[in-house]
């Protein structure tokens, strides 16, 4: 098996990662409030599921951040 070594993330995957939280982050919001106000308990169950489910997703992309953070260029503040 091939071992491959991370490379610093370029600030065009930086932003696009940064992209997708917002976006998962934004995804989770309209669910939560779809949940909050539908009377139908199936439509609720299902928004709890996408909500369970992008939550997922931005666990996994902070998680492929903090793998690469020890990678990153530091810059003097």
């Amino acid at each position: 098996m091939q071992s491959t070594q991370m490379q610093p993330l370029s600030s065009k995957e930086l932003d696009y990662i940064s992209d997708s939280i917002s976006n998962e982050e934004m995804l989770i919001k309209q669910y939560a409030a779809t949940a909050g106000v539908t009377q139908n308990q199936a439509v609720r169950q299902i928004c709890e599921q996408h909500i369970q489910n992008h939550n997922h997703h931005m666990e996994i992309l902070i998680q492929l951040l903090q793998q690469h953070q020890q990678y990153a260029p530091s810059q003097p503040q």
